[in-house]
């Protein structure tokens, strides 16, 4: 039995790669910091089938401690500060978690596990203020955010130690990806809690940023798959993950009111306060190379991850 060791096991990608994995026969190792506020939510329908360490990417010693204890043959970068408006406001804390945590991580595995398989969560965000659209490995990396600033260095640590340790160690560039088990800070989910507030009579209105802005958006499902495949592989690659489809938040908007019979159009309220500034290339992936030498592709389209949202916070709502 193969032992994955996951690093932010309670988040929505963490939750559901350990149930992939789980389904792939593994024993999951989920690592987590030993807080009074963790919420174990996302995991409480698995988590008598996982193992819990406590660790923290920020101490050096009890990641070593969990390498030594586990073993694991699968490592999954998945932890770190993760929020892109959060980073402004916690900067220092940013980088210290998001990027020298990689680093720590890595140590780690070239220490005590070099044979075992590393995948670090790399992002869009990476590329910023993007010269081209679609972007792939060639693009430039031009961060606008501490957040990317910080993915950039895990992303490029990670290459180093593959090149210079000879380490299985990889990186995905992934696309926002979303699902029920998204935060509500997040504008995907605040649309969909949104619409089923307004369905349900509990607000009348929902107020967002540019409707105009555009994502490549995908199911969180189908990412964390795409995570898996790219530890399975001969050699080690870094792969961009994406639906390589560009959709608006207007467009968002109205397949989510759709869902319940509404026209977003007499409930959506553009505030200038939620505004940031325009893009000149939209965030969109080329996932051409991960389709050709992964075989992987989503298989749950736009329209259908929007309405497995809506309904998921229907029912939450109305129980």
């Amino acid at each position: 039995m193969k032992v994955a060791l996951i690093t932010g096991i309670t988040g929505q990608d963490g939750s559901y790669l350990a149930e992939y994995l789980l389904g792939k026969g593994y024993r999951v190792v989920g690592m987590v910091r030993r807080t009074s506020t963790i919420d174990y939510s996302r995991i409480d329908h698995i988590q008598d089938q996982i193992e819990i360490a406590h660790g923290d990417l920020l101490d050096q010693g009890s990641l070593y401690d969990i390498f030594d204890t586990y073993q694991p043959d699968e490592v999954y970068n998945l932890g770190g500060q993760s929020n892109v408006q959060l980073s402004w406001a916690q900067a220092v804390l940013t980088a210290e978690s998001t990027a020298l945590g990689v680093t720590r991580v890595l140590d780690c595995l070239r220490m005590v596990t070099p044979l075992a398989r590393f995948y670090q969560a790399s992002t869009s965000e990476m590329f910023g203020e993007a010269d081209e659209s679609p972007q792939h490995l060639g693009t430039r990396l031009n961060p606008r955010n501490p957040y990317g600033v910080a993915k950039v260095y895990g992303h490029l640590i990670t290459q180093n130690y593959r090149q210079k340790h000879g380490l299985f160690a990889v990186s995905g560039i992934l696309y926002n990806h979303e699902s029920p088990r998204r935060d509500l800070d997040f504008v995907t989910r605040k649309i969909s809690h949104g619409v089923a507030q307004i369905k349900l009579g509990l607000a009348d209105e929902l107020r967002l940023g540019n409707l105009d802005a555009q994502r490549d958006w995908g199911f969180a499902g189908d990412y964390v798959r795409a995570m898996w495949l790219m530890l399975q592989g001969d050699q080690p690659r870094d792969y961009v993950i994406g639906s390589g489809q560009a959709h608006t938040v207007r467009e968002f908007c109205r397949v989510a009111f759709d869902v319940v019979g509404l026209d977003y159009q007499a409930y959506v309220v553009a505030d200038p306060a939620f505004f940031r500034p325009a893009e000149g290339h939209p965030l969109v992936a080329d996932p051409g190379p991960a389709q050709a030498e992964l075989g992987w592709k989503p298989e749950v389209g736009f329209e259908a991850l929007i309405e497995m949202m809506v309904r998921a916070d229907l029912a939450a709502l109305a129980s």
